[in-house]
């Protein structure tokens, strides 16, 4: 897993510096979710999305339905 040695090293390869603001942020991300997401197909991905929205409308028709909407 690239540590941010790492990642600053890749970054000025390419003529840039790390953004201190982007840092701070990153160190909130777990970012082996995003690369575990990666290694899906774009159709095993767009399905994990799909997933999740039905999730997330009966979660709101839940909601709706609880508050007597």
């Amino acid at each position: 897993m690239p540590d941010e040695a790492e990642d600053a090293s890749v970054l000025r390869r390419f003529g840039l510096e790390p953004d201190p603001v982007i840092e701070v942020y990153k160190r909130d991300v777990d970012r082996t979710l995003l690369r575990q997401n990666l290694t899906r197909t774009p159709a095993e991905r767009w399905e994990t999305l799909a997933r999740a929205a039905r999730l997330a409308a009966e979660v709101r028709r839940a909601g709706v339905s609880r508050r007597g909407g």
